[in-house]
């Protein structure tokens, strides 16, 4: 008797799974070919004839990759990004795709990986004073927060100025108190690897243009998939305004003043722009800009009981906010076809959960550890919504991001792991059409 129809699927994702496993003993070449060209100068017009198979052949096949049927609506047709890919961030599996594994310079969207590395190793509160060494080696153009010398910040303020402002100066505070660029430059292409991102080489923490820098729309949905399993992550990545401490005057009396000043979120779908209106249950994730990648950007959103994850690379149109327009319709389209439409490939688990199976009981809060010793309540599954929590420095900030007709903290999948469910956000900020 043949098998039901969800066996014969589990069954296929298991053996993908195995088969994504096995890669990793497979030569470099194969697991992540070489980039076509230096992704310093421009990019080539076409991808390679051979890419990355991770998570599935047709994933490292050139061209669009999607299982059209009967009742499945069609791609829209004005997406002309080099490199996107749409998936269900619960269960993996990737629902369309275009060039996913095409190695491409990532700008910023790059900063998703360097906080996925580094958020665990500081908590919020701890404050660091900014020396001039730490402010070294920051490209010029780059995106800045507004980091003084001198000044004391905390962690928080920190990563919020990595989040919403993308600040260039504030991953190097942060490289610094983690010992250095080099350092961390090492700990981020780790991180990759453990996470199966094999297109990924990470060159300058913050997505600076750099020789060799590459990511794929593949990776940097993958990444972003594990970026999403911390508490801390996702608060700061669905953040839309926060205080932002300024620089440290004499007042009218002679007494040091530190007023703040407001930042917002760059993230065009999550802040709201002229021609882009906001999201309806989008939740973050990271967007970029360069010269030589374009305008990159990767989100997350929900909508009715479904998560998903576009990333979207270097839209040829010219355009103002094309990456955003693009994305919003790719989002536009998975929301529809999902439940309808036959994945092409699937996200990949870590490497440590490929190798070791994912156990029933594991900690589904994904935290690793939490974020940092004694970091304030941002460890572990965490109880009560995000937004109830005040909103620290002011006014502004994840209390205000989550005002929309009751946003809330919600726990996925518990302890139980289903068989394509193998690696699932356990607790994403769901958010809800504004009123």
């Amino acid at each position: 008797m043949p098998a039901p129809k969800k066996t014969a699927r589990r069954s296929l994702l298991v053996t993908s799974a195995l088969l994504s496993s096995l890669a990793l003993a497979a030569p470099a070449a194969v697991a992540a070919p070489s980039p076509s060209g230096s992704p310093s100068a421009s990019p080539s017009a076409t991808p390679p004839a051979t890419m990355s198979t991770v998570g599935g052949a047709r994933l490292g096949q050139p061209g669009t990759q999607v299982n059209l049927a009967s009742g499945v609506p069609v791609l829209p047709k004005d997406v002309s990004a080099r490199s996107w890919i749409v998936a269900d961030a619960e269960s993996g599996d990737v629902l369309a795709a275009h060039n996913a594994h095409w190695r491409l310079a990532p700008a910023s969207t790059l900063k998703m990986l360097f906080a996925d590395t580094l958020l665990p190793k500081f908590p919020r509160t701890a404050k660091h004073k900014v020396a001039p060494s730490d402010l070294a080696g920051i490209g010029p153009g780059s995106s800045m927060v507004g980091i003084k010398e001198d000044e004391t910040y905390t962690v928080r303020d920190l990563w919020l100025g990595v989040f919403l402002q993308s600040g260039n100066d504030a991953v190097r505070v942060l490289s610094a108190m983690n010992k250095g660029v080099e350092s961390t430059v090492k700990e981020m292409n780790e991180h990759a690897e453990e996470l199966q991102a094999l297109d990924t080489h990470v060159v300058s923490p913050d997505g600076y243009d750099a020789e060799g820098q590459v990511s794929s729309a593949y990776d940097l949905t993958l990444i972003a998939r594990s970026g999403l399993q911390k508490k801390d992550f996702r608060e700061y990545a669905s953040t839309v305004t926060a205080k932002f401490p300024g620089e440290t005057k004499k007042g009218k009396k002679g007494k040091p003043v530190r007023k703040p000043f407001e930042i917002r979120n760059t993230n065009r779908l999550l802040s709201g722009d002229s021609d882009v209106p906001v999201y309806q249950g989008i939740a973050g994730v990271k967007n970029g800009n360069t010269t030589n990648a374009g305008a990159t950007f990767t989100g997350v959103a929900e909508r009715n009981g479904k998560v998903l994850l576009v990333t979207v690379m270097n839209p040829e149109k010219d355009e103002r906010n094309a990456v955003y327009k693009e994305t919003a319709r790719l989002f536009d389209w998975g929301f529809k076809a999902a439940g309808k439409v036959q994945p092409v490939g699937e996200l990949v688990p870590p490497r440590s959960a490929a190798q070791a199976g994912v156990q029933p009981g594991a900690n589904p809060s994904g935290e690793a550890g939490g974020s940092g010793n004694g970091a304030g309540g941002t460890a572990g599954t965490g109880a009560k919504p995000v937004a109830s929590a005040p909103a620290a420095n002011g006014s502004s900030g994840i209390g205000i991001a989550l005002g929309i007709t009751g946003g809330v903290l919600v726990l996925l999948a518990g302890g139980a792991f289903l068989v394509n469910r193998r690696w699932p956000l356990p607790d994403l900020v769901r958010r809800r059409t504004r009123p």
